[in-house]
């Protein structure tokens, strides 16, 4: 894609670089966020993980970690202790499998993310009992790891993909599922803010 680096690795500082893009894309998003949660959900979607991002911008800036794998490993334990709901534990339990997936590598390769966020979808899959279909965050991520093995852009627009194609879904996992056919109809808020952090991962590499 044309202004997306082509570098072979990507240090700390472009995992710091794509969690501050992704913290202020959910803060720009976030009454958008809360507005898709409330037809469906707690209505609390948006401002929970603006509080928790911006939390973990605070915390990474006043002791930024020196490999990527610590970068992510410390944004997860900061979302699971600031976030409430499920969104804490599921986006924590993401960057935190992908950070040990990830080791303690000075650089990775987009290649070696995208096994190591497949493995942290895994871990959310697991931990929210969800699968491709339910109407979850995984309708996003799951297509977004498969799309990181061509490009940063494969990556957000399967994610992007992925969240337009929960409006017509049923959810069958989380708060929204209480509500049976009337969950149908509306965008999954949980996808639509992992589409968002990965749409900062084509920024972060553009930059």
């Amino acid at each position: 894609m044309s202004g997306v680096s082509e570098v072979d690795e990507f240090d700390a500082a472009f995992f710091l670089r794509w969690l501050t893009i992704a913290a202020a894309a959910v803060e720009r998003e976030a009454d958008r966020l809360t507005e898709l949660d409330s037809a469906i959900g707690d209505a609390d979607h948006g401002a929970n993980l603006k509080r928790g991002f911006g939390a973990v911008t605070d915390a990474l800036e006043k002791d930024p970690p020196t490999t990527p794998g610590a970068v992510l490993a410390a944004a997860g334990r900061q979302l699971i202790s600031t976030v409430g709901g499920a969104s804490g534990p599921l986006y924590g339990t993401l960057l935190r499998r992908t950070g040990k997936g990830l080791g303690e590598a000075p650089a990775v390769t987009r290649q070696e993310l995208a096994a190591a966020l497949t493995a942290g979808v895994a871990a959310v899959a697991q931990l929210g009992g969800a699968q491709v279909g339910d109407k979850t965050m995984l309708d996003a991520l799951v297509p977004a790891t498969e799309g990181l093995g061509k490009s940063f852009a494969a990556a957000r627009d399967a994610a992007e993909r992925g969240a337009l194609a929960t409006v017509p879904l049923q959810a069958r996992k989380g708060r929204a599922s209480y509500l049976g056919e009337r969950s149908i109809g509306h965008q999954d808020p949980g996808a639509t803010s992992s589409a968002l952090l990965i749409a900062a991962l084509v920024e972060a590499a553009a930059e």
